[in-house]
């Protein structure tokens, strides 16, 4: 007998699809247990009918998502991130910033269908936003390392040590001679002083 299975069966065909059954397996399982029905030309009449109306169905949803994937593939995104001194960032760039970043340019994408590695470095990328098992857009992203504020001022010290220093002009050191004959004058100045108070 002639089966229109109402569902996936292993083994046997998937859903939709017109098999042919022993009369006992039919009436004794597959019909009862819902999983198919007598197929019947008033029933493969509706199939018919159901089979096209589900073809125009798949075809605009395939159309909308050739539609969007065309929109996103003109759609580049740029990302900041805090980053050390070997240009690894602080956490990563996943589907969840894409689809946060999508979002704010008016394209409403659930973060599952976008496809990328966890980024942990700058650099450019592409995500790949699967809209439909035919249909696939490619979203091109940079992601840009901001230095660490905490880890700046020790690259300014380490970028400073490595330059030349320059020579520092030296001062005149004055020696023991030096200062004594600075001072010399002086006590002779003082000496005929005291000679004329010794003489009053």
């Amino acid at each position: 007998m002639e089966i229109i299975l109402k569902e996936d069966v292993i083994g046997l065909g998937y859903k939709n699809d017109i098999v042919i059954v022993k009369s006992g397996y039919g009436r004794n399982y597959l019909i009862p247990q819902g999983k198919g029905v007598i197929a019947s030309p008033s029933a493969k009449k509706v199939l018919a009918e159901e089979l096209k109306q589900k073809a125009v169905k798949l075809a605009k949803i395939k159309a909308q998502a050739e539609e969007l994937a065309e929109k996103l593939n003109a759609v580049s995104l740029t990302f900041k991130a805090k980053a050390s001194s070997t240009g690894v960032i602080y956490g990563s760039v996943n589907s969840l910033q894409i689809a946060d970043e999508l979002q704010k340019l008016g394209f409403d994408i659930d973060r599952k269908i976008i496809a990328v590695k966890d980024v942990k470095a700058a650099g450019e990328y592409v995500a790949v936003v699967k809209l439909h098992k035919e249909v696939a857009a490619q979203v091109p992203f940079t992601v840009i390392a901001e230095m660490d504020k905490a880890e700046a001022p020790a690259q300014e010290e380490a970028a400073a040590e490595r330059k030349p220093r320059k020579a520092k002009t030296e001062e005149p050191v004055e020696t023991e001679e030096a200062s004594a004959e600075a001072a010399t004058p002086v006590e002779e100045a003082e000496a005929p002083a005291q000679e004329e108070k010794t003489e009053e």
